[in-house]
């Protein structure tokens, strides 16, 4: 059994090579919730979305976000009303939203995310991070600002300053998934506000330090694959790097994949990390996404 760390973008389309070649059923994916929250009155967990979207092979591949081929007409007559949404949710995706909304009047999270993920005919075990609600806080020069506040909102961007979030308790598989597995593979997702949360949460360090932990690279070239990462970094003095992101998870982290353009990084992480394994980390087609899987995964395929 593998379990896997996610955010939003980078890790599922990992996961998108790795349902290629390993048995869904023995796949579990914890996934972040710090940024869910309440848009237009439907509750929105935008990477445990993306995360079952990816499994159901209903994702929308230009964005990473929403159901492909979706349609927009409540979105767009929002507009019309002079009542703008700050996400552009689609009506199919809004639909799993809205009943995510009215799960969550008797269940909990993690509960929710397992009805639909079975509706959605899904065999791998996607648990939430946490079943309490989570906050975040972008402290900038101009004022403290809510994360999709900052990502979508403000342009130009303001200076970040600081990134806090909320301490929460772990949802109650999230410990055993990470002390049962063979392997934890945490994905190139946005280290501090994707992954951090996660490890972040009393008990995660402990049992990723009795596990066999892989991690790759969201960083190649100095530059992030997707997302905020390198501002956050920066915020909160990590260096933007392979190494940055290395120096993060160095405390329980076994093996890191790095991009060919990082080689001269490789010295400096060997200091602190046992492996360092160099390939071509870009997932730009399925082809490039299964490769990548196949070098993470070799040890149990």
């Amino acid at each position: 059994m593998i379990t896997i760390l996610s955010g939003g973008t980078g890790t599922p389309k990992l996961i998108q090579g790795i349902k290629r070649i390993y048995n869904e059923s023995k796949t579990k994916v914890i996934v972040n919730t710090l940024e869910n929250d309440y848009f237009s009155g439907v509750y929105v967990a935008a990477d445990i979305d993306t995360v079952m979207y990816t499994f159901a092979d209903l994702i929308n591949p230009e964005t990473f976000y929403g159901i492909k081929n979706d349609t927009f007409i409540t979105n767009e007559e929002l507009a019309r009303l002079n009542s703008p949404e700050l996400l552009k949710i689609g009506d199919k995706d809004r639909a799993l939203k809205i009943q995510k909304t009215r799960l969550l009047k008797n269940h909990n999270l993690s509960e929710v995310v397992d009805i639909q993920r079975k509706k959605l005919n899904i065999k791998s075990k996607i648990i939430p991070m946490s079943n309490e609600n989570s906050e975040v806080k972008i402290v900038t020069d101009i004022g403290d600002l809510t994360f999709h506040d900052f990502l979508i909102g403000e342009n130009p961007k303001p200076k970040v300053k600081n990134i806090i979030f909320s301490k929460v308790k772990p949802s109650n598989e999230v410990i055993s998934s990470i002390e049962e597995s063979e392997l934890v593979i945490i994905g190139p997702s946005n280290p501090i506000t994707s992954i951090l949360p996660i490890i972040s949460m009393d008990g995660v360090k402990e049992a990723l330090k009795k596990a066999n932990v892989i991690a790759i690279s969201p960083i190649i070239g100095k530059i992030p694959v997707s997302g905020p990462a390198a501002v956050f970094m920066n915020a909160l003095g990590y260096e933007v790097s392979s190494y940055g992101v290395a120096s993060i998870y160095s405390d329980f982290l076994n093996k890191i994949i790095i991009d060919k353009k990082d080689i001269s990084e490789k010295k400096r992480i060997e200091e602190i990390i046992d492996y360092v394994e160099i390939i071509n980390t870009e997932m730009i087609d399925i082809n490039t996404k299964v490769e990548l899987a196949k070098i993470v995964l070799k040890e149990l395929i």
